[in-house]
């Protein structure tokens, strides 16, 4: 079973009828199958554990330490400007790999609502802010559980927080499953602020960074051409 998972709701757009339906013990009608969802249209499936995957996120870390990171009201401002959508939590949790006194990335988990219900996810990050690896670790939606498919989520890997991460402009959506898809897409948006925010500007390595060196380069390119 997994353990420290947090049964957070995201309420972003596009969801948040849903959200509050489902929370409020409506009864949600759904215009695919023409008619209220059940408890019996839904599922629970477990791919993975989270020992599992910080596996997969991390695999050459010889030790993991867990932080708490915790947003104050600007801060929390701060990132959901930055991502386009609100959401209700005030903390994470963070995975740090490392081997000897150098960081080899971070990992974190995260519950965002499907089409009705939320999944859990783990997003793997290299030092210098570069998804490696997504992986699903449970599913609770009737349908969409193909995000759980490396066809579909490598296309997360080598995404960096200046990516859109969006359905139609750098990820291919899924026939069927595009609230998933959405879904899981602004969560490794989310995740890829949220560590460039709390870890890497502070260490000289964040999008400030980067945008300041892509300007450098733009400007000596007009002065001496490629």
């Amino acid at each position: 079973m997994l353990t420290r998972l947090t049964a957070s709701i995201i309420c972003f757009a596009g969801f948040s009828l849903w959200t509050t339906a489902a929370l409020s013990g409506e009864r949600i009608w759904d215009n695919e199958l023409r008619r209220y969802v059940t408890e019996q249209d839904f599922k629970y499936e477990e791919f993975m554990t989270e020992e599992e995957a910080l596996k997969h996120a991390l695999p050459k870390s010889k030790r993991i330490r867990r932080e708490l990171i915790r947003l104050t009201q600007e801060k929390k401002e701060l990132i959901e400007q930055r991502i386009g959508w609100k959401f209700p939590e005030e903390s994470f949790e963070v995975y740090i790999g490392e081997t000897g006194d150098k960081i080899d990335g971070y990992a974190m988990i995260h519950n965002t609502i499907g089409k009705y219900k939320p999944m859990t996810y783990m997003v793997g990050v290299d030092a210098e802010g570069t998804c490696q690896d997504v992986e699903l670790l449970v599913f609770r939606d009737a349908k969409g559980s193909e995000v759980r498919t490396k066809r579909f989520n490598s296309q997360y890997e080598g995404k960096n927080v200046s990516d859109p991460i969006r359905i139609n402009k750098d990820i291919i959506n899924i026939s069927g499953a595009t609230m998933s898809v959405r879904s899981m897409s602004a969560g490794v948006k989310r995740v890829l602020v949220l560590l460039d925010e709390f870890y890497l500007k502070p260490a000289g390595l964040g999008s400030d960074t980067l945008e300041a060196r892509r300007a450098e380069r733009g400007f000596f390119s007009l002065l001496f051409g490629k």
